[in-house]
């Protein structure tokens, strides 16, 4: 079988997980197409309004596929083809479902933010720890997603416009996109970025089998582990490969839409297709940097010369000409641009309910906005490749405790919580393995103990969430 088969095979599953699966979890929960959404009960005309489900869909990709699908894929591309399996079975049986079950649980409890999600499932004290997570990510995801495409975009133009000047242009950006309705800015330019968007997956999967159909994962061999700097797939892979198969971000970016949909049918399309669509950009990026580069050497060379924006120039440009290389670079530059907007705006909203301070007056609105935006500014001349890695392991973390959540909703009505459980035990020991292992941030103990401890902790939770998961948190609405 010649190898562009795997990239077929594995495109073909992510459309028929979509199709058995999404529904198969949409039955689990119930959906109520009768049931008012907040987006009508709580109409404000800034974060509360409908929109078309087309719209919503749009904007859901956009918000969710940042940098993470792109640069995360292409780092882990250099695990081998171990990669395609977590993209594909991560997306169809963790991300989608963590994604659906974050915005449907939203418009259950009313437009809820994940902090008061995980509260209503998890209790007090889980609450007012994902209220320091949810920021401490949204901040991080929004640098990150300011100094991806500012380093981008510095090299496609003149030398007076560099770093900097893109910086301070994104950011702009980031707080008009922060202050102003969501159907004023965002739900007007997002169809022009999604057009963006679809030219950069399509014409570079086009020009992978044009180019070089002979070169698909070239230097991939299963069940081996390529990395030139011998790092240990497990857990690394499933930390660098987060957006694209399993995100905690997502959670952030999911009452967004959940404020705006018009009807609990659309669920399935806007969070769960949602995610399948960015699964398909990380099967795009991944299989670049298995493809377009002769061995893994090569692609770590070209991470290490300028992170994976590096690898996304050499490869758009090599593959579609300077034109479509051009195209394909801006959509790129699209997909953090369209995550860090709403970032930073999900950043506004979490912290106003924690300060109960409504946001519908604009004077409000920049109370929060200006110190938020501060911090932001401050970060982004961190050295990108710490920032990374703290976005990685808090991204996975905050994903485990949203699955967690999502298990427990469903255990106490019930129902089949093994379809949030099982990935929410999965990723724990994950999460649990790396910061244990990883020597800058974490313990630097080492790899073998490491992994021990977290399939133990992971399993223990799972104990505990089976003797305790039942029990009714005070105060959680019992009519969702």
């Amino acid at each position: 079988m010649p190898r562009y088969m795997w990239f077929i095979i594995a495109t073909l599953a992510l459309i028929v997980g979509y199709i058995i699966y999404g529904k198969v979890v949409e039955k689990i929960f119930v959906i109520d197409p009768n049931r008012k959404t907040p987006a009508i009960t709580k109409y404000d005309g800034v974060d509360y309004l409908t929109m078309p489900k087309w719209k919503l869909w749009l904007i859901q990709l956009l918000n969710i596929a940042g940098v993470g699908p792109v640069f995360g894929p292409i780092m882990g591309a250099l695990y081998g083809p171990q990669a395609l399996l977590w993209v594909v079975f991560g997306s169809i049986f963790a991300g989608a479902v963590h994604d659906y079950f974050s915005g449907m649980m939203s418009v259950r409890y009313g437009g809820a933010n994940v902090p008061e999600i995980v509260g209503y499932n998890l209790g007090k004290i889980a609450k007012q720890i994902m209220r320091v997570f949810a920021v401490l990510l949204l901040l991080l995801v929004g640098v990150v997603f300011a100094t991806s495409p500012a380093n981008l975009l510095a090299k496609l133009t003149p030398e007076s416009l560099d770093f900097l000047f893109w910086l301070a242009v994104i950011f702009i950006y980031y707080f008009l996109a922060t202050l102003i309705p969501i159907d004023k800015l965002i739900g007007r330019i997002y169809p022009f970025f999604g057009a963006l968007l679809i030219i950069m997956a399509v014409g570079m999967t086009v020009s992978m089998f044009v180019e070089m159909p002979e070169n698909f994962y070239a230097w991939a061999e299963w069940g081996v582990n390529p990395h030139p700097h011998d790092l240990p797939l497990w857990p690394l892979m499933f930390i660098t490969i987060a957006c694209g198969a399993l995100s905690g971000f997502h959670a952030t970016q999911s009452p967004l839409m959940a404020r705006c949909m018009s009807n609990e049918k659309e669920g399935r399309s806007v969070f769960y297709g949602g995610m399948i669509a960015e699964g398909f950009i990380g099967l795009v990026w991944v299989t670049v940097g298995m493809t377009f580069y002769p061995d893994p050497a090569s692609l770590s060379a070209s991470i290490d010369a300028g992170t994976a924006s590096n690898v996304v120039y050499e490869s758009s440009i090599a593959l579609m000409g300077n034109f479509g290389g051009l195209l394909a670079i801006l959509g790129v530059i699209v997909l953090p641009v369209t995550s860090g907007d709403t970032a930073f705006r999900a950043a506004r909203i979490t912290i106003a309910d924690i300060l109960h301070l409504d946001q519908k007056a604009p004077v409000k609105r920049l109370y929060i906005a200006i110190p938020v935006f501060a911090i932001g500014i401050a970060l982004s001349f961190i050295d990108f490749n710490i920032i990374w890695r703290y976005f990685g392991w808090s991204n996975q973390t905050l994903a485990a405790i949203m699955l967690w959540a999502a298990a427990a909703y469903l255990y106490r009505r019930d129902k089949l919580h093994y379809v949030c459980s099982i990935p929410a035990t999965f990723i724990s020991a994950a999460c649990v393995t790396y910061i244990l292992y990883e020597p800058n941030m974490g313990f630097g103990m080492d790899i073998f103990i490491s992994q021990i401890i977290g399939v133990v902790v992971a399993a223990a939770l799972f104990v505990w969430f089976i003797m305790a998961g039942k029990k009714e948190v005070a105060g959680a609405p019992t009519d969702c």
